[in-house]
């Protein structure tokens, strides 16, 4: 079931479209369509457009300290920012671009918000090394959390699997959790949680819609911005799903 979660936004992906007007026009031997192919993939590709998107996936939040957070039965860290890095000597671990979610989880933690970091076993069917959420366990230990206080999930390989294992770890109905994770992903991961009886305070990090003003480069297409609008339409499938599962 992984596989298909991952698999089935590719096909109404900007790229497979793209590619899929292409080699149509050029099977059916049609320069309009693969025309047209090539206009949707300099459109995707433009700063102006891809920021705008993403700034539209984070525009319900904003980005607060976590002394300004309410208080809950535990704070949820959701895994998705730790890379596995084979070495000569085993495996090592390095930092993705989420990396604000552990250290925000800590901050909440130190700031009494609640008594407990509950940090998710990440590991997908591919995936090498252990679950991210005991790297995390140990990198949380040496920044002064207490190992008693922190808990962690069964294997999980996406949000709906994270909000089921989180659930089983309370003893109490409707938990209140402050939950972490990156500002484009908390609407999707708020309502899966909602869905599983949690009650959630989302404390959203991670923002990919910095401060930054437009100018000509805006409007000179590039690889960066059409990555950008894949996400954006690969967290809208998301979305879309979940809206319709719950």
């Amino acid at each position: 079931m992984i596989y298909l979660h991952k698999i089935l936004p590719l096909i109404v992906s900007p790229l497979f479209i793209i590619l899929g007007l292409i080699i149509l026009g050029i099977i059916i031997e049609s320069k309009r369509t693969s025309f047209l192919g090539i206009i949707i993939l300099i459109i995707f590709s433009l700063p102006i457009l891809s920021n705008r998107l993403i700034t539209h996936l984070e525009v319900n939040y904003q980005l607060s300290h976590a002394s300004e957070a309410d208080t809950a039965n535990a704070i949820v860290v959701l895994s998705g920012m730790v890379a596995t890095i084979k070495t000569k000597t085993g495996f090592a671990y390095e930092w993705g671009g989420a990396v604000d979610r552990i250290f925000a989880g800590i901050d909440l933690f130190k700031e009494n918000k609640a008594p407990s970091l509950i940090l998710t076993r990440g590991k997908l069917p591919w995936s090498v090394g252990k679950p991210e959420g005991e790297h995390l366990r140990d990198f949380a230990i040496k920044l002064g959390v207490p190992k008693e206080n922190i808990l962690l999930t069964e294997n999980v390989g996406n949000t709906d699997q994270e909000a089921i294992s989180v659930k089983k770890l309370f003893k109490i109905n409707d938990p209140k959790v402050i939950l972490v994770t990156s500002a484009f992903h908390m609407p999707r991961a708020q309502k899966v949680f909602e869905a599983a009886g949690i009650q959630v305070i989302p404390f959203p990090v991670d923002f990919r819609s910095g401060a930054s003003k437009q100018t000509f480069m805006s409007f000179i297409p590039s690889a960066g911005a059409f990555l950008k609008t894949s996400f954006f339409v690969r967290e809208m499938i998301g979305r879309t799903y979940y809206n319709l599962k719950y």
